[in-house]
């Protein structure tokens, strides 16, 4: 039988992890749960132990590195990654399991924002930042994802053995996101029910802090994996600056034959310099993109073939 696991970070949740052991316990009875602590002080990992569920410890705060300690410490055919504040539906669990054990999917994403979560979520700015984030990486990296923040997905063990973490904090889904895509892993979205935190669950997530953090994760992520796009743009910034304050001299040179704002054709000459270096670092960037990629799918089929045996 091929092995699933279920991974739930959790950092102070014992108001609402009994109830999703029960619940993913009831969806997938022959799953091994597992619920990394995340420095939590109220608790929560007692009670996990109470129903059942392996319990182990990530002392460097961030979902990022509960992540991170889980996609290196546990081997499963197929790893099914919820949240323990009792958001996300367990009814979805089996489906999304079958997907990534039948070949079908890499990674499927349990899409809140196609269903309820405008509805149930009562933070309008974290329902604005979920749509800032989809339409920046759809419009970025050409793609049509529908939920890129979501907490719940199902993996394949070929992404989360190949999968470089980075991403200490909450940016970590958008990390995910872009790397599945532009590697050409196979996803599938799936709508979820998505429900709020109960009374006395309180979410960790800070609207503005990490917000900026994952808007700064997109940028960083566009100029790694689209640097020919991304140097291109800021080469073209400054082009246009050199247009603006370069054109004026030379009408008037060629008006009056003489110079007249030797500042402004020197800060163009320099901002032409800086758009011509930084298109030519796009260039070599994105030649050694694509050799990392081609290195990627050996690592690929190598990893495919370990597991094989």
């Amino acid at each position: 039988m091929k092995k699933i696991a279920v991974l739930i970070p959790c950092y102070n949740e014992s108001k609402t992890i009994e109830k999703v052991i029960k619940d993913y316990k009831k969806a997938l009875p022959h799953a091994d749960i597992y619920v990394y602590d995340n420095n939590s002080t109220d608790g929560t990992d007692e009670i996990a132990k109470k129903n059942g569920a392996i319990v182990r410890y990530e002392y460097r705060q961030g979902k990022g590195n509960v992540i991170r300690t889980m996609f290196k410490e546990i081997k499963a055919d197929c790893y099914l990654m919820i949240d323990g504040d009792d958001t996300y539906p367990a009814e979805n669990a089996k489906e999304m399991c079958d997907l990534v054990l039948e070949g079908k999917a890499d990674m499927v994403i349990g899409d809140r924002l196609s269903s309820t979560y405008f509805d149930e979520n009562k933070r309008p700015f974290h329902n604005f930042g979920n749509s800032l984030v989809r339409f920046l990486i759809n419009k970025i990296f050409k793609n049509n994802i529908k939920d890129i923040m979501t907490g719940y997905r199902a993996f394949s063990y070929e992404f989360v053995k190949s999968f470089p973490i980075i991403s200490k904090g909450f940016e970590i889904e958008t990390e995910m996101t872009i790397h599945a895509v532009d590697k050409n892993f196979k996803l599938k979205e799936i709508p979820i029910s998505y429900r709020d935190r109960p009374e006395g669950s309180v979410s960790k997530l800070n609207t503005y802090s990490d917000g900026f953090k994952v808007l700064k994760t997109i940028g960083t992520l566009f100029a790694e994996y689209k640097p020919l796009l991304f140097f291109n743009i800021l080469a073209l910034f400054f082009l246009i600056i050199t247009l603006i304050l370069g054109i004026p001299p030379f009408v008037e040179y060629f008006k009056t034959g003489l110079v007249l704002r030797f500042p402004s054709l020197i800060v163009a000459s320099i901002s032409l310099v800086i758009a011509i270096l930084l298109s030519i670092a796009g260039i070599i960037l994105q030649i050694i993109n694509k050799k990392h990629k081609e290195l990627y799918e050996l690592y690929l089929l190598n990893l495919g073939e370990q597991n094989d045996k």
